[in-house]
């Protein structure tokens, strides 16, 4: 058995409801939701965390002095010069307790995406050892690749709620040793999606002593590190020593610099781990065309543009701070670019949803649909609605305004 943060009274083994449904796109789930009502204003859409800020640049210049190289196969690693790009960055954004061997503990991803995905698919086959049916641990709400990645390793689910009681971050003191002792994998995102709580040091090494005792992996979605309204983020490497075993950070370059349609990130870490990654990845794996691969490593060598990509979100939550105050249990949050707002007192979080689209056009996603139910019947996103701030700050804050005159 193990406990709830708030009443710390017994809840049912996770094996008492063995959870093996991929669960149904949140978007998909909102277009049926809208249907064809007909939006009450011209649409904005704060559903999506699409960045919407400028491409940096320098883009399009490194491509076209690398166009040659889209007629060549990438190797699957990535190219050592982006390896050593993505290493350097993270020695000088993060504290770590010594560099990053490029060769060994970096490999480059098409995406965060696919490579949590295909990430816990290579971790079902490299923890050995857990007693029982073995478990991935996922906040909730997740992201969706932490739950498919899970199934698709044919490891149970099992859902930690993430919630205002807990700092929006999974309960350590919840989880039983009988849960832990079976666990392959334990997600974490730092700032979260959709909360934007921020791990501190303090937490993040309590879970790698957890990951040490008990012999699983953490892996650690940072892709919103560089999105922040106060302190930097402390990234899990800093916090793993200087072996780095059983941890691996995941890394994007989508929100950090406004590419999500380049398709790359990076995973870095155990070197044990990523050699066993590597070997499914070279066979199952979508590489990195190698132009793409070149605008990463001058995006990895540039932080001009990444400054103004964080002065531009802090403008809106600015304009946040000022017309949403303190309705819906708003604070700006530590991390990411979503807001997560309490909208209970106006009836489900579906039926808001689909009021703020009828009546002023804002597209938004009901809090339920990111998150799955506890075993109790709970659902940790349940009441609350996530707005995306990707938006120009005019049409944000025009969206935001249509927000309150709704819920007044």
């Amino acid at each position: 058995m193990y406990m709830t943060a708030a009443s710390r009274e017994p809840i049912a083994a996770p094996n008492d409801v063995v959870r093996t449904d991929l669960g149904r796109s949140p978007f998909v789930r909102l277009r049926e939701l809208l249907g064809d009502s007909t939006p009450g204003k011209p649409p904005i859409s704060l559903a999506v965390g699409e960045p919407q800020h400028g491409v940096p640049a320098f883009v399009a210049p490194v491509l076209a002095r690398h166009i040659d190289e889209f007629g060549r196969y990438p190797l699957n690693k990535g190219l050592d010069e982006l390896c050593e790009a993505a290493a350097a960055w993270l020695g000088r954004r993060f504290a770590l307790p010594r560099p990053l061997d490029p060769a060994t503990e970096l490999l480059v991803l098409n995406g965060s995406r696919e490579g949590l995905f295909l990430a816990a698919i290579a971790a079902s086959r490299h923890v050995t050892g857990p007693r029982g049916r073995p478990a991935m641990l996922i906040p909730n709400p997740f992201y969706a690749a932490y739950a498919a990645g899970a199934v698709a390793a044919h490891c149970e689910p099992v859902y930690l709620p993430a919630t205002a009681e807990t700092g929006f971050l999974p309960d350590l003191d919840a989880l039983s040793d009988e849960l832990l002792s079976r666990t392959a994998v334990f997600f974490i995102a730092s700032p979260a999606n959709p909360q934007g709580a921020v791990a501190d040091m303090s937490y993040l090494r309590r879970v790698v002593a957890l990951a040490r005792r008990f012999g699983f992996l953490v892996f650690s979605d940072e892709c919103y590190s560089e999105i922040y309204t106060r302190e930097a983020p402390h990234g899990m490497l800093e916090a793993a020593g200087p072996d780095f075993s059983n941890i691996i950070e995941f890394q994007s370059l989508s929100k950090r610099s406004n590419l999500p349609g380049l398709r790359i990130g990076f995973a870095a870490g155990d070197k044990s781990f990523l050699a066993r990654f590597l070997e499914l990845r070279n066979v199952a794996a979508p590489q990195v065309p190698m132009p793409a691969q070149r605008v990463a490593i001058a995006a990895y060598g540039d932080e001009e543009h990444v400054l103004a990509n964080r002065r531009l979100y802090g403008q809106k939550f600015d304009l946040a701070d000022q017309i949403i105050g303190e309705r819906f249990g708003h604070r700006r949050p530590a991390g990411g670019f979503f807001l997560w707002l309490d909208v209970s007192s106006h009836g489900t979080d579906e039926a808001v949803a689909l009021r703020l689209w009828q009546e002023a056009g804002v597209r938004v996603v009901p809090g339920s649909y990111l998150a799955r139910e506890q075993t109790d019947g709970s659902n940790p996103g349940a009441g609350y609605i996530r707005v995306a701030m990707v938006q120009d700050s005019a049409t944000t804050g025009e969206a935001l305004h249509r927000l309150i005159s709704v819920l007044r």
